[in-house]
């Protein structure tokens, strides 16, 4: 299975649930993806850099009234970035479900392996050594 596509920077899951959620929304203020991603201020801060580095995120800083706010928006890199990624995901998937669909265990023996119910430690009673 062919992994090239994937993009490094979005295997990490908080990076990704950034990018997808910036997907539904245009110009979203850092407090509402803080929120929504369940992480810090300084965690996200680290984290939409990274993402801003690599031109996925772009970042507009300005005043309501008198307060800072700082606002998010996923760049049409991002948004291309996350397409490919989602697609070599979906890629993978396909493909294991091919393999698994095509899967014929040689008929060497009709016995299954004996189950072990929860919490078993050793062998069954009366199962041979």
């Amino acid at each position: 299975m062919a992994r090239s596509d994937l993009d490094p920077l979005l295997l990490d899951p908080t990076r990704l649930s950034i990018v997808s959620l910036l997907t539904g929304v245009e110009w979203a203020e850092f407090s509402w993806v803080r929120e929504s991603v369940g992480l810090s201020a300084s965690a996200l801060s680290k984290q939409v850099t990274t993402l801003g580095d690599r031109g996925y995120v772009e970042v507009d800083k300005g005043y309501v009234g008198k307060r800072p706010r700082t606002w998010l928006n996923l760049s049409a890199e991002g948004h291309q970035a996350l397409q490919s990624h989602l697609a070599a995901l979906q890629a993978i998937v396909d493909e294991s479900r091919r393999t698994a669909e095509a899967y014929q265990p040689e008929p060497t023996s009709t016995a299954q392996p004996r189950r072990r119910r929860p919490g078993q430690i050793g062998r069954a009673k009366g199962e041979p050594a």
